[in-house]
């Protein structure tokens, strides 16, 4: 619910033992091809259906859209001056 919340996105799983290094692999996979112009779509075709988990909390969006743009504000402070103190 966390993540949903969070990023204001519906969140889905699937029914396998390690869904979240499954997909790690898809997405490896797909920075392994993806000179080849083959959409993460079409390397997923083959997954296990997904299956709604959770959607986000109505309100939620207005509590982290600004805590969202602070992380990303320290995010690129760190990539760019990795030195200095957030």
């Amino acid at each position: 619910q966390v993540l949903s919340d969070v990023f204001n996105a519906p969140v889905y799983t699937i029914d396998t033992a390690n869904s979240a290094c499954l997909g790690s692999a898809y997405r490896a996979i797909h920075g392994l091809v993806a000179e080849t112009n083959v959409s993460l779509a079409d390397v997923v075709k083959l997954a296990p259906e997904p299956r709604l988990a959770v959607t986000p909390t109505t309100g939620a969006e207005e509590l982290y859209r600004p805590l969202l743009k602070r992380y990303a504000e320290l995010e690129q402070k760190v990539i760019y001056n990795p030195t200095s103190s957030c």
